[in-house]
C-alpha cells in the first residue's frame, strides 16, 4: 500500500452480519390506499390482539426466547415499542401483557448494520487508560458499517496500542443494544439524544439513522478528543448525515459510554460533507477543515460550535494523484512543530490515496509543508471491495512521536498501520 513509511498491523476488521440492533419496523399503505382513521399499523394490532390465549402466550415466548439469544433486556424494549406505537395510532389500544409483547415484535425487526462491509474508522484516546500497556495507551474506534438498503450506521470497538505488541482489537460484545431516542428538537437547537441504557461497554452502542436528514445513513464519524480552554476534555465529531438525495454534516457529541448527541449544524458550510474538528480552540475560536466546494481543502472559524459560514481555501489539487479533488482524513492532530492534517486526494480511476500537510501552529491558514507523493495508496491485492481503488481514514492519533493510523480498504474492511512522525514529516516538501 506504500513504500518504507508504514508499519503494517496484520490485524484487519471485517464485518460480522450476526451483529443486530432491534429498530422500529413501521408499516403504511401507499398513498391512494392510505386511511388515517384505519392506518395499517392498527390492522396489524387488531390481527395480533385477535389471537386466542394459547396461541398468543405461545407466539410470546418463542419470540423472547429467540430474540434473547443476543439483545438484553428483550421484553422492555418491546414493551418500549408498543408504547411508541400506540402513540402513533388514532385510538387507543387495550392490551394484555403478552399482547404488548407481540405488538412491539410485529412492529421490530432485527437489523444487520455491518452485514455489508465496515470500514472508514476514527480513533480517539480513551479517558480511562487503567490497564493501557506501559509502552502504549487504550484507545476507541468508531467505523462505519453498512447494513441492509446501503444504509450506514456508526459502531464502536475498543483496544489498545503498544511499541512492543502494536495493535489490538478487543473482540466486539455479543450484545447489541436498542436504543431510546429523546428528540429534544422544542429546544430550537435541533438536538437528538441517543441513550443506549443496556449498553456496559462501547461496542454495545450503535449509531443507526432516526432523523429525516439521516434516513439513509450516518456517515464517516470524524471523531476527536476536543480540549477546552479549561482542560475538560470531550469527544466531539462530525459526521455525514444521508437523507437519500441531500448530505450535510451534523455534530456527535459522547456524554458516555451509552449516550450520545447528534446536533444539527447551521450556517452555508454544513450543507456539504467531510468536516473535521480541530482538537481546540484556536486563538479562542472553534475551527474546521472543509471542502464544501468539493474540490479543494478550506479553513473556516466559528464563535459557536454549531454555526458555520464562510471559510478561506486552504489547499487544492496540485499532483496528479489528487487532480480531481481533495479532502480531509479526519482531524488535525497537533505537534510541535503544528497541525498534521491528514489528506485524501482522488486521481485517475477514482483512485483514492492518502496524503499529508503541516499548518502553522498559531495561524492554521498557513501551509507550511505537504507530501509531494501519496503516503498510502490502494494495494493491488487490496484494491477489490464494496467501492474499488480506496484507501480512507476517518481519524488518527499521535502517540509519543508515532503516527497510529486506522484505515478503510476499498470500503469493504478496516486494517491498521503506523510510522514515526519524524518519517512522516521528512516525506513533506
Amino acid at each position: 500500500m506504500s513504500d518504507d513509511l508504514f508499519k503494517f498491523s496484520n490485524l484487519h476488521l471485517r464485518p460480522d452480519p450476526s451483529r443486530t440492533v432491534i429498530k422500529p419496523f413501521s408499516v403504511e399503505y401507499p398513498e391512494p390506499f392510505r386511511d388515517t382513521e384505519h392506518p395499517r399499523m392498527r390492522r396489524v394490532v387488531q390481527r395480533v390482539l385477535s389471537l386466542d390465549e394459547t396461541s398468543c402466550r405461545g407466539e410470546s415466548k418463542t419470540m423472547v426466547a429467540s430474540l434473547s439469544e443476543r439483545h438484553r433486556n428483550v421484553e422492555a424494549m418491546l414493551l418500549r415499542r408498543f408504547l411508541e406505537v400506540c402513540d402513533c395510532l388514532p385510538d387507543e389500544v387495550t392490551a394484555d401483557p403478552e399482547q404488548q409483547l407481540l405488538i412491539g415484535a410485529y412492529l421490530s425487526a432485527e437489523y444487520s448494520f455491518e452485514a455489508a462491509a465496515l470500514f472508514n474508522p476514527s480513533i480517539v484516546m480513551r479517558m480511562n487508560q487503567d490497564g493501557a500497556p506501559s509502552d502504549g495507551l487504550n484507545f476507541i474506534l468508531s467505523l462505519r458499517g453498512i447494513g441492509e438498503g446501503h444504509v450506514s450506521s456508526v459502531t464502536f470497538r475498543t483496544g489498545s496500542w503498544s511499541a512492543s505488541d502494536g495493535f489490538n482489537v478487543d473482540d466486539p460484545s455479543p450484545w447489541v443494544t436498542s436504543p431510546l431516542i429523546q428528540d429534544a428538537g422544542e429546544s430550537g437547537k435541533g438536538v437528538t439524544r441517543v441513550i443506549c441504557e443496556g449498553s456496559l461497554e462501547p461496542s454495545e452502542s450503535v449509531l443507526f439513522p432516526v432523523t429525516a436528514s439521516q434516513r439513509q445513513g450516518i456517515e464517516d464519524l470524524r471523531m476527536v478528543r476536543f480540549i477546552e480552554e479549561d482542560g475538560t476534555p470531550s469527544f466531539l465529531g462530525t459526521y455525514t448525515a444521508y437523507d437519500g438525495r441531500d448530505s450535510r454534516c451534523e455534530l456527535f457529541r459522547g456524554t458516555g459510554i451509552n449516550t450520545f448527541e447528534m446536533t444539527t449544524l447551521q450556517g452555508s458550510v454544513p450543507s456539504s460533507k467531510g468536516m473535521a474538528l480541530f482538537p481546540r480552540r484556536v486563538d479562542g475560536r472553534f475551527n474546521m477543515i472543509g471542502r464544501q466546494d468539493n474540490e479543494n481543502l478550506w479553513l473556516i472559524e466559528s464563535d459557536e460550535i454549531t454555526t458555520w459560514n464562510g471559510g478561506t481555501k486552504l489547499i487544492g489539487p496540485r499532483f496528479p494523484w489528487e487532480f480531481v479533488q481533495m479532502g480531509n482524513c479526519g482531524s488535525p492532530i497537533e505537534l510541535n512543530e503544528g497541525w498534521l492534517l491528514l489528506t485524501h486526494g482522488v486521481g485517475m480511476m477514482r483512485n483514492y490515496c492518502m496524503g499529508a500537510c503541516l499548518l502553522d501552529k498559531a495561524d492554521p491558514e498557513k501551509v507550511l509543508a505537504r507530501t509531494p507523493e501519496p503516503i498510502l495508496r490502494p494495494s493491488p491485492s487490496e484494491r477489490s471491495g464494496y467501492v474499488p481503488n480506496v484507501v480512507y481514514s476517518c481519524g488518527a492519533i499521535v502517540h509519543d512521536r508515532t503516527l497510529l493510523l486506522p484505515f478503510g480498504v476499498a470500503d469493504n474492511f478496516a486494517s491498521f498501520a503506523s510510522c514515526t512522525v519524524d518519517d512522516l514529516l521528512s516525506r513533506m516538501s
